[in-house]
């Protein structure tokens, strides 16, 4: 079962030119968006199904700085400036909330990790507090478990995934010149010279300056078309919401056995960490090199199966434009979530509040599109000129969404980027040079 996401009405024609389209209609392809039109610029944002009806809409909430990968702390720092100002800059709620993250761990070397996140975060201007046990107890009343200690970032917050995407699509347009475009895939692009003229989609064709591929799960297919690698790989999560019920913590909370958030309609979002299903396909099998060190670093949490799209990826990625693609075949993936991490979520949250009355209003799958090093591409597309890639977010896309966007726009533009571009470079997935894991938490 899918959340219900926010729906807003599209564009009825499609223009004949813009100086900026946008693939995807997500928290990256809307952000991009709102940015360009307050820049002036007109634009044309394509979804295939509805803005944020897929992973958008699907994640955590969580809008953080604690946790990143150091090369991704400047982002997260830009994006909360921005959601600060989100809601008064679109004229419509968003759901944000800067009200803390904390963890917390029973496990010594997590402890003794997170410490020395702590330490290498201080240098970046990023103010996380160490807990002790005493000081976890006092920030988490009513919790049973016997916590060593944790991190308290009071600067983080949270969002609400069903909302913001569409309210931040709905207020980019209301600026001008933005026009939305859903249940309307992008099947290819045109070149002229060497560099991209056009977008093909199944309403029509867009002339553009220059194209932002956000297409989060479906990226690297459609980069494929075009002989373009881009290394990646979807894991299908489970998340699921509460009734409301009484406050467990007014943020978010992360754990071993369960992570949370606070939600506006007083329940909260749950889920477990790093958890996941990878379903096999053969371009999985092809870059199992690129993604082995990953692998051995979550191989706890991840799971295999193989299934339909195993067969799908063997006929590989060549469509006519005229013709329906794979885009227009399945307009919102939407995996089933799986019953039994709902009951274990379930199950340890319960036990660690006793007595409290905490039961599931829905679950729902995501599907998560992750690289080899679990950082995000943002980036001018190797291969493609005119074309910039804001993809391969690997689950904490929502949180730096506004930024990324930002970001995106900018090196479509020409402007100068709101932070030094050079960690998500498209680049170092085809140049041989060694992958590193993502030093995320």
């Amino acid at each position: 079962m899918s959340p219900p996401v926010d729906r807003i009405p599209s564009d009825e024609r499609l223009p004949e030119a813009a100086d900026v389209v946008i693939i995807g209609g997500g928290i990256i392809g809307v952000s991009a968006a709102l940015h360009l039109a307050r820049q002036g610029r007109s634009v044309a944002l394509l979804e295939k199904g509805h803005v944020g009806a897929e992973q958008s809409s699907r994640n955590w909430g969580w809008c953080r700085v604690q946790g990143r990968d150091p090369q991704e702390i400047p982002l997260a720092q830009a994006s909360l400036r921005l959601w600060g100002d989100m809601n008064e800059v679109i004229g419509a709620e968003a759901g944000f909330r800067r009200t803390g993250i904390i963890r917390a761990t029973r496990d010594p070397a997590q402890m003794a990790e997170w410490e020395g996140w702590a330490d290498e975060a201080q240098g970046m201007q990023q103010h996380t507090r160490v807990l002790s046990a005493a000081e976890v107890k006092e920030l988490l009343p009513g919790n049973a478990e016997a916590f060593i200690g944790g991190l308290h970032t009071p600067t983080d917050g949270r969002a609400e995934p069903a909302m913001a995407a569409p309210a931040i699509a709905a207020g980019a347009r209301r600026m001008g010149n933005v026009s939305i475009h859903q249940d309307c895939a992008a099947r290819g692009l045109e070149t002229t010279g060497g560099r991209v003229s056009a977008v093909v989609t199944e309403k029509g064709r867009i002339r553009a300056d220059a194209v932002i591929l956000s297409g989060g799960a479906w990226s690297s297919l459609f980069l494929k078309r075009h002989g373009v690698k881009l290394p990646a790989a979807v894991v299908n999560a489970t998340a699921f919401r509460t009734v409301p019920g009484p406050e467990i913590t007014e943020g978010n909370l992360a754990t071993k056995a369960y992570c949370v958030r606070r939600r506006l309609d007083g329940g909260y979002t749950v889920a477990l960490s790093g958890v996941g299903t990878l379903e096999l396909t053969p371009d999985n099998l092809l870059n199992a090199r690129a993604f082995w060190p990953m692998y051995l670093k979550r191989r706890e949490n991840l799971r295999f199966r193989v299934g339909g799209r195993f067969l799908q990826g063997m006929k590989g990625a060549s469509w006519a434009m005229d013709a329906p693609s794979p885009f227009e075949a399945e307009r919102v993936r939407d995996p089933a979530p799986d019953p039994a991490l709902v009951e274990r979520a379930l199950s340890a949250l319960r036990a660690a509040y006793p007595g409290q009355r905490i039961e599931v209003a829905e679950a729902w799958g995501g599907a998560i599109d992750s690289t080899p090093d679990a950082v995000p591409v943002i980036s001018p597309c190797e291969g493609l000129p005119g074309v910039v890639l804001a993809t391969g977010f690997s689950g904490h896309g929502f949180g730096i969404g506004p930024a990324a966007g930002t970001l995106a726009a900018n090196l479509a533009t020409g402007e100068a980027p709101i932070v030094d571009p050079a960690p998500f470079r498209h680049a170092r997935f085809l140049s041989g040079e060694p992958i590193r894991p993502s030093r995320s938490l």
